[in-house]
């Protein structure tokens, strides 16, 4: 059995600071709080699930079609990166301990080396290309697991953990359409700009760039002025750092030495061909990602994990036009391409404007953005008649079939069952996580893990979230039993209810299946109170139990 040395680490934080001048620097967002630094248990243990403290890792690892029988390589990629290692590893506790961990864990390793498979070789290229270290190519093992749809809740993405800021600084584009940061090719280009950066911000010092990399370069030179000012060394070991940047650097110098001498720890490295096995192509222009899995001979979920920076059917309209495919799939979805009319790349469909119509409300419906549906139309600015025709394009496929696009994913994150009984909470104007936190009562953090997004993420109106709460009372006997099989699903809506003669806190707790302790909750009332008529009360009901 072979065995890959490549793990994910724990508690990821990525490139989550947004990249100013150098007199300007700021600190990155890698929720380095107390409450957030998770004990070594529970950090080993959610290696062993697959999935970081801080990061989600929405889909199931995939099987590529990249192979290809007139691949014949007398040595691997991790030959190739053996030869180049230059780090110095010291033999301390914080390497070892890391170091330890990785050994511990061969299968895990080999499930994060496949991952890299499709796109290691091309990552070592640009290195060499660029001149910089090759022990950055394991920085998305540290970073992401190599998942490029790995999220954390800083809001950082992609296989190098890229803050939105950060990215567009280092041109990746972010749209409805695009996410340039889950773009394999955009963000390792990104990712070599960014650390070319830090090194000379630093000096010429590669373990204070990686540092930076991971808590921010405003922190880290702070540490290294503290340092300065007491007459203290200023290396990378003697900061006085987050908790979490203090391991950061030792699991990349971790993995480095056991690729470097992986018998001596009596591992087998999962073999990666050191060939070109991915290659870039130019389409044009936009295509729906059905019709090209389906030209090139791959299944639409093998396109979209090679091609994980298109956020939704189709490509991006305005580009990039480029698709990744397997090098040995290229030649046939050129051919086929190359016979596809111009008109056959996109589905459409016609549409009637009816009364009360706006482009807004025709591109949710069709699931497209509200600039293309313009620029098929030659329509400027907002102005469409009730009566007329729209030409929309539309996915090729039913949508539960782009299993990797964004509102897929974040389907199948919310589908997933807890404790508690769930309810769908649709967002309105004013709300916020906060405050729908304290509603439910339940922590805005989990509302933003259920949901698949950042805390900091903006809510939008009309958005779908799914909250699970735990049953408050004895009132909550029915809820109880259909969540602790966890199917049943609770549809909760806000209402108010209008106080009759006659009414108390029990009587209007039993009719609505709550308990008195919510009323007094919701409304800011004491039961030692009497109600009055005509008074209106706030209360959050379950529709489907009391119809």
């Amino acid at each position: 059995m072979k065995y890959l040395l490549l793990p994910a680490f724990f508690l990821l934080s990525g490139c989550q600071s947004t990249l100013l001048s150098q007199n300007d620097t700021v600190e990155k967002n890698t929720n380095q709080s107390e409450e957030f630094i998770a004990s070594t248990n529970d950090i080993n243990q959610a290696l062993l699930a697959d999935e970081n403290i801080d990061v989600t890792h929405p889909v199931a690892d995939v099987e590529f079609s990249l192979k290809d029988d007139s691949l014949h390589s007398s040595n691997d990629v991790w030959q190739r990166i053996r030869g180049q290692l230059s780090f110095a590893v010291p033999e301390n506790n914080r390497v070892v301990m890391q170091r330890n961990w990785y050994v511990r864990h061969p299968s895990y390793l080999e499930r994060v080396a496949k991952r890299a498979e499709p796109f290691l070789f091309y990552i070592v290229e640009e290195l060499e290309k660029n001149n910089v270290p090759i022990e950055l190519a394991l920085l998305p093992i540290v970073e992401s697991a190599f998942d490029p749809f790995a999220y954390s809740h800083g809001r950082a993405s992609g296989m190098w953990q890229f803050v939105p800021g950060t990215g567009k600084r280092f041109d990746m584009k972010q749209n409805w359409w695009y996410d340039g940061r889950r773009d394999v090719i955009a963000s390792t280009q990104g990712a070599i700009k960014y650390m070319q950066y830090l090194h000379k911000f630093f000096d010429g010092d590669w373990l204070l760039a990686l540092a930076a990399y991971n808590s921010g370069e405003g922190r880290v030179q702070r540490a290294v002025r503290k340092n300065k000012k007491k007459g203290k060394n200023t290396d990378f070991w003697s900061l006085d750092l987050p908790k979490e940047t203090r391991a950061y650097v030792p699991k990349l110098l971790a993995l480095a030495d056991i690729i470097k001498r992986p018998e001596f720890f009596d591992l087998s490295l999962y073999e990666i061909v050191n060939e070109e096995v991915i290659s870039q192509v130019d389409i044009e222009s936009q295509l729906d990602l059905a019709k090209a899995a389906s030209l090139a001979d791959l299944s639409l979920t093998e396109l979209q994990r090679l091609n994980p920076g298109f956020n939704r059917w189709s490509t991006d309209p305005d580009g990039p036009h480029r698709l990744v495919l397997p090098k040995h799939k290229v030649k046939k979805f050129e051919q086929a391409l190359g016979k596809l009319k111009k008109t056959d790349r996109l589905a459409w469909q016609r549409y009637k404007i009816n009364n009360g119509d706006n482009l807004g409300h025709i591109a949710n419906k069709f699931h497209t953005s509200i600039e293309l549906i313009r620029q098929v139309n030659d329509i400027e600015g907002n102005q469409i008649r009730a009566g007329k025709y729209l030409l929309i394009p539309v996915a090729a496929k039913s949508l539960d079939s782009y299993i990797l696009s964004q509102d897929q994913r974040i389907a199948k994150k919310q589908a997933r069952t807890q404790q508690g009984f769930k309810v769908t909470h649709t967002v309105v104007s004013g709300d916020n996580l906060w405050d729908l936190g304290q509603h439910y009562k339940v922590s805005s953090r989990n509302i933003a893990k259920w949901n698949g997004f950042a805390p900091r993420d903006t809510l939008k109106l009309g958005q779908k979230l799914v909250i699970w709460q735990k049953p408050s009372s004895s009132n909550n006997i029915a809820k109880i039993s259909r969540v602790t099989v966890g199917v049943e699903q609770a549809i909760m809506r806000n209402i108010t209810y209008k106080v009759r003669r006659g009414d108390s806190f029990a009587r209007i707790a039993d009719k609505f299946n709550v308990s008195i302790k919510d009323i007094e909750r919701w409304n800011s009332l004491s039961r030692n109170k009497y109600l009055q008529p005509g008074q209106r009360l706030k209360l959050s009901v379950d529709v489907t139990n009391n119809i």
